[in-house]
This record gives structure tokens, sequence and C-alpha cells, in this order.
């Protein structure tokens, strides 16, 4: 397991973006029926989705997200120093997509961008990343976008798989700040896994066979419940917390009864525990900041919050951090139509009128999914 510290790097702001389209649990019993449709949605939490149409792609809606953070920070694109970009779902087999997104927001040539090809675990390693190169060279900001179109690996009439995938991207602003408190971060791996969270099909190795993902839940549960709560415990010591000391635990967003599991393993009270996926499903590598922004966005707003992260998945891989930050400038959630447009923003920037906001977008100011749900609700 890699331990690491980082001291010195703020969270400045955040914006999760989401395709307006929007599948419901009514949409699913048309194609699965109606008792298998309702059964799903019971066990895993997941009421709608957010999916992308044909032609849109991860950087499409990481490039809003960022567009609508830096315009709220008031940060100039030729001040970021760094780009990170986290994906499963590159838009080409190359150039990775980061260079597509440093070129479309107008960053400067002195910035450095890297992508990262990791899914569920992607939020925290993106941060970690991010985070570390800030420091090693000395770099001012930094921009790590987390997101996937997992819809576009999926084959519809797969009931395992199809009910539980949304698409979405944030974006996350970092800066150096030699008041910025340490991030404890604990990482690790386990390359035995790969076959059983995959899409085998459609690139190199097999270009015939169809891009479907394939994921065998039981074994996903079952590592979860092997390698998470180790990790967490980790990252708290880490950091020199214990779990009372967290405002709010948000663990990747895969299913609500898998989260409460966790939660509940580690001792964490339903108050603490971030549940915010009835709207939008498993979005991968943009469930933690989707959740942040959606469902705490208020919070972390308005004061500062010692928060857990924990992502697991694909790989496998996990990850877990624990931060306080707060209040950001910015934070939010937003949506864009099949042209890229903004269509509802419920993201309020610093000085902002939160109720404003809320009636702009024609919802609640904490998040397109509505109020801030925690475990126990």
């Amino acid at each position: 397991m890699v331990a690491s510290v980082i001291d010195g790097v703020a969270l400045r702001g955040l914006v999760a973006c989401v395709p307006e389209r929007r599948e419901t649990v009514d949409d699913l019993a048309a194609r699965f029926g109606e008792d298998a449709a309702r059964k799903v949605a019971k066990a895993t939490g997941i009421e709608a989705r957010r999916l992308v149409p044909p032609h849109q792609c991860t950087s499409d809606l990481g490039e809003a997200a960022a567009r609508r953070l830096l315009d709220g920070l008031g940060w100039d694109a030729g001040t970021v120093d760094l780009l990170v970009m986290v994906t499963q779902t590159h838009d080409r087999i190359m150039p990775a997509s980061g260079f597509r997104l440093h070129h479309r927001l107008g960053l400067g040539r002195q910035a450095a961008v890297m992508d990262l090809t990791l899914g569920c675990s992607g939020y925290v390693y993106g941060l970690w990343t991010a985070s570390a190169m800030l420091k090693a060279a000395g770099g001012g900001r930094a921009l790590l976008v987390a997101g996937d179109t997992t819809s576009r690996v999926l084959d519809p009439n797969d009931r395992a798989v199809a009910p539980l995938f949304g698409d979405a991207a944030a974006a996350t602003a970092l800066e150096l700040d030699e008041a910025a408190a340490p991030i404890a971060f604990t990482l690790g791996s386990d390359g035995a896994g790969a076959p059983y969270l995959t899409v085998p099909g459609g690139a190199l190795r097999e270009p015939d066979a169809p891009a479907h993902l394939f994921m065998d839940g039981t074994q996903v549960f079952a590592f979860t419940l092997r390698e998470v709560p180790a990790s967490v415990r980790a990252a708290l010591d880490l950091a020199g917390w214990t779990m009372d000391g967290v405002d709010h635990f948000v663990l990747h967003q895969a299913n609500a009864q898998m989260i409460r599991h966790l939660a509940q393993k580690l001792g964490a009270a339903p108050a603490q525990t971030v549940v915010g996926l009835a709207e939008y499903g498993n979005t991968s590598s943009a469930s933690i900041p989707l959740a942040l922004a959606s469902e705490l966005g208020g919070r972390l707003r308005s004061a500062r919050a010692r928060l857990l992260l924990s992502g697991f998945g694909v790989g496998w891989s996990w990850g877990s951090v624990a931060l306080a930050t707060g209040p950001l400038a910015v934070c939010g959630t937003m949506q864009i139509d099949a042209a890229g447009n903004p269509v509802a923003d419920t993201v309020v920037d610093a000085g902002e009128d939160p109720a404003k906001s809320a009636d702009d977008a024609g919802g609640p100011a904490n998040g397109a999914g509505g109020p801030a749900h925690s475990a126990g609700q």
C-alpha cells in the first residue's frame, strides 16, 4: 500500500456536469419488465441516470465543467500549470483526451498534461497525482478533470449493467497554498481482479469483439469488503483522525446498499454518510466529486469540512483520502444539452445569492439532484 501525505495544496472549487437526457426506472421497465426494473432500483437505490447522446464524449462534459469552474473562480486559463484528466472512456485511442481538452480550454503551452486511465478509484488517484505534481514542480494551479461516459460501452439490453451506470464529469481546481492542511492518501492495487470488471472488446487485443462492459457483481462486492475498510482506516490513521472527527464520509457511489454496508462496517454514522446516486447511478471516476457537488455543495461553499473519500473498482484499484477543505469559492452541478450548451446550473460562486442560482436553474441550490441525502434518510 502506498501511504502519502502532501501539504501545501488547497482545493479551490468543484463543478460537476451531467448530460440533460434522463433515463428512469419507468424507461427500464419498458425494456426489462416492471418487476425486474423495480427490483434493481430497490437493491441499488438508483432511480434514474443521465446519458450522453451518441456523439458526446467525456471531454465534452469535462470541458463544460472546467469552463464553468474557471469562470466562477475568475482564473484565466493561461494561469493553469497542470491538467490531469482521469477517464476510461477516451475520445480516441490517441491522443489522450487531456490534450484535446487542453486546446479547447485555451490552456497555455507551459501547462503539463497527464491522462490517467482509471475508473472508480480515479478521483482519489487524480487528487494524489495532481497534488504531488504541483508540489514537485512548484507550479501554482492545477485542474483535475475526472469522468466517464460509461453508457457508450454498455449493451443496453444487458440487465446486469445497463440499469446501473450513468455519465458525468467533474472539474476540480487545486492551488499551492502554504497554509493548506496536509492531505493523507492511501492507495492500492491488485491486477488479479482485471477479468471481473472489464470491457474486453473494441481495443487492440480483441478489436472485432463488441466494446461492452462485463461486471461480475459478486466478485466486485467481495473485493470491496476485503480491501476498502482497511484503506479507509489507514487514511484516517495517517491523518491522525478518528471516524467521529469526520464530517462527511463519501464513498464511490456504486450502489446504496454497498455504501451503507461499508459505512456500518467502518462505524460511520448515517448522518456522516453521503448517498447521492439516486438521480445519477454509478458514474465511475466522477461519482465522488458529483456526490460532493450535488449533495454537499451548500456546506462546502459556506464552511470548512473534514472529508473522508474512498474510491474502488476496476483493476482492482482502490484509494482513500482524508482532507479538510472549504469554504470553496465555487461548488455545484450543471447540465448540458446534446449540443453542449448549458441548460441548468446550480453552481454558486463566491458572493452569489444561492437562492438566485436555484431560481435560474429551476431547482434547489444544493445541486441538480436536489437536497442533500444522508444514509439515514
